[in-house]
C-alpha cells in the first residue's frame, strides 16, 4: 500500500507541476506581473482540489496542509517567468509553439487530477456513489482553470472551446468503472489518466468542439 501511495503522490506532483506551468504561461500571456504569475500558477494547480475538499467537508483543504505542492507550483511559475523574461523576443515570436506546449502541460494536469479527484472521493467514503466521485474528479481537474480565467476576466476555457470537461468526465468515470470491473488500482489510475489526456490532446489536434446554439 505504501508503494501504491508513493506512485499516486508522484502522479499528483507531476499533475501539480503541469497545471502550474500551464497557469503561469496563461498569466504571462495576459501580461501579469510576477505575483500574478505565481498566483495563477497556484490557483490553476490547486484550486480544483480545494473546491473538491470543500465539497466533501475536508478542512482545512489539502493545499494548506501539504504546502510542498504550493512550493512546487511556485517553483514552476518562477521558472516559466524567468524563461519568458530572459528570452522575451523568442517567447513572443513563437506564440504557436508556446500554445502547443501549454496545451500539452494542460492535458497532462487534466488527466492526473480527473482521476486523483475521483480517487480521493472514494477514499473519503463515497466509493459507491459513482456520480459523486466522477463529479469530484471533474471538479478537481477543471476547477483551478475556471478560477484562473475568472480572475483574469476571461470566459472560462471549459465553457467555450475544445472538448475539455468531457475529457475529465471520461477519465474519472473510466477510472471508477475499471475498478468495479476488477482492474488493479494502479492500472485503473493510469488508464483513467490516459483516457483524459488522450481525448484532450486529440481535441486540440483535430479542433473538436461541442456544438453551440448560434454557430
Amino acid at each position: 500500500m505504501t508503494d501504491i501511495n508513493g506512485i499516486f503522490s508522484v502522479c499528483e506532483a507531476v499533475g501539480t507541476a503541469a497545471f502550474a506551468v500551464s497557469g503561469a504561461m496563461v498569466a504571462v500571456d495576459k501580461g501579469t506581473d510576477i505575483f500574478g504569475v505565481l498566483l495563477m500558477a497556484v490557483f490553476t494547480a490547486l484550486g480544483g482540489g480545494t473546491l473538491r475538499d470543500m465539497l466533501i467537508g475536508y478542512f482545512p483543504p489539502r493545499m494548506f496542509t501539504n504546502f510542498h505542492y504550493v512550493l512546487l507550483a511556485c517553483l514552476c511559475a518562477i521558472i516559466v517567468f524567468a524563461i519568458a523574461r530572459t528570452f522575451k523576443e523568442r517567447y513572443v515570436a513563437r506564440e504557436r509553439m508556446i500554445e502547443q506546449i501549454n496545451n500539452m502541460f494542460d492535458a497532462i494536469g487534466l488527466g492526473v487530477f480527473a482521476v486523483s479527484g475521483a480517487r480521493i472521493g472514494m477514499e473519503a467514503g463515497f466509493a459507491d456513489n459513482m456520480f459523486l466521485t466522477t463529479f469530484l474528479g471533474t471538479t478537481t481537474a477543471i476547477g483551478g482553470g475556471m478560477i484562473r480565467d475568472v480572475l483574469l476576466r476571461e470566459m472560462p476555457f471549459v465553457l467555450k472551446k475544445r472538448v475539455y470537461a468531457v475529457a475529465a468526465i471520461l477519465g474519472a468515470l473510466g477510472y471508477a468503472l475499471l475498478l468495479r470491473a476488477g482492474l488493479g488500482e494502479v492500472a485503473a489510475y493510469g488508464l483513467g489518466m490516459l483516457i483524459t489526456t488522450a481525448v484532450r490532446m486529440l481535441a486540440t489536434v483535430f479542433k473538436w468542439n461541442l456544438p453551440k446554439a448560434l454557430e
